[in-house]
């Protein structure tokens, strides 16, 4: 079994309630020890090397000051948006929906497509997929008896939601690669969406300022819509990596390998922990993409990750807001390069607009993102 090796310590930064900001060397076999999660309602963990927003760390900050929050996390890929991307939330006696944002159950899932890689024909797909503007064009029916929230099922949405095809390119943890069924014969899927509209139809019903009184009638009803979208985001998942193999020719029926959640609440004996941004790191290995143009990691985490109220980072994270990123880097590109990447894949989408505005240029550095994690006591079990 190959282990990558990580530092004796890491460096976290942390934000203590009142907003002066101090630094601290922690062993990483001292964690325990080293924070008071009742002192320190505010932590960021990251490193001089990774880059972060000063926008992004103020809203983190405004966050932990909620009434009821008992502590803010910023992840390493931790960027501003309406709320901060990259987080994870603990409260108690109040849940804040927006916290979660509108898009309840987005996630990550990795398929095996069953396809071996010495049949994969790239310029044979793309022909294919090009054939198609939207997977709303390819017909799906509702194999659930459940009737399904989604308008059209299996379908991914705008902004960086996206399906990539890709393949092993290293094993660092063979044992934990044989248990999650990664093979380096075959093509892999990776789905990255949520329950689409029926998110934002929840958090138009239930958002207020002040958050819901845990506990209070419309907090079991938001909760209680909130399951029902997690339950529906991993279907819609499913189904895309479902349309999309039909349509090529492939398995109808995907292996599923790995799925994980990085919108959504918990319910801990802790409190309400609202992820935002964050996947749990106490249900197994997770999938972390950087942006289309690098490569994608299984992480492995490790067995106390409490001082990040067990949560990990989802992604790489933006480094550019959309509506900068095509003046940036509209010399840089033509109609044809902007389709292909530094990786010699080729990207499918006739959203020029799109293109432009998740271009790799547009996030941070992902090994930088895992490096931290490292730093953390996080193992990387392989890159795809």
């Amino acid at each position: 079994m190959f282990f990558l090796m990580r530092t004796a310590c890491c460096r976290v930064f942390l934000y203590p309630f009142l907003g002066k900001m101090t630094e601290v060397w922690a062993e990483l076999s001292a964690y325990e020890g080293e924070f008071d999660l009742e002192k320190e309602n505010c932590i960021l963990i990251s490193s001089g090397k990774n880059w972060m927003e000063q926008a992004a760390k103020d809203q983190l900050l405004a966050v932990s000051r909620l009434p009821g929050v008992v502590k803010a996390v910023g992840l390493p890929d931790l960027h501003p948006g309406r709320i901060p991307v990259g987080t994870a939330v603990l409260s108690r006696g109040v849940l804040y929906p927006h916290l979660l944002g509108n898009d309840i159950g987005c996630g990550m899932s990795l398929f095996d497509t069953g396809v071996k890689k010495k049949k994969f024909k790239q310029e044979k797909w793309v022909s294919r997929l090009e054939a198609v503007r939207e997977l709303e064009d390819i017909p799906f029916s509702n194999p659930y008896e459940e009737e399904c929230p989604i308008r059209d099922l299996g379908t991914l949405g705008g902004g960086n939601h996206f399906a990539e095809f890709q393949c092993v390119e290293r094993i660092y943890d063979q044992e934990a690669a044989g248990s999650l069924g990664l093979c380096a014969d075959r093509i892999l899927l990776l789905v990255h969406c949520g329950s689409r509209g029926y998110g934002q139809e929840i958090l138009s019903r239930f958002w207020v300022p002040e958050g819901l009184a845990d506990g209070s009638e419309q907090a079991e009803a938001y909760m209680a819509e909130h399951d029902r979208a997690l339950r529906w985001a991993v279907r819609n998942r499913r189904a895309a990596a479902q349309k999309l193999l039909a349509w090529l020719g492939g398995a109808s029926e995907p292996e599923l390998l790995m799925d994980s959640c990085h919108n959504y609440l918990e319910r801990t004996k802790d409190g309400l922990l609202h992820r935002k941004g964050s996947v749990s790191a106490s249900k197994g290995a997770v999938v972390i993409p950087g942006s289309r143009g690098s490569l994608t990691y299984v992480c492995i985490p490790r067995e106390d990750t409490a001082v990040s109220l067990n949560s990990l980072s989802h992604g790489a994270g933006r480094k550019w807001a959309r509506s900068i990123c095509k003046s940036r880097i509209d010399q840089k590109y033509d109609r044809d390069s902007i389709r292909c990447t530094g990786l010699k894949s080729r990207v499918v989408c006739h959203d020029t607009n799109l293109l432009f505005a998740e271009a790799p240029e547009a996030y941070k550095n992902v090994e930088q993102v895992m490096g931290v994690l490292q730093e953390y006591g996080q193992r990387i079990g392989g890159s795809l």
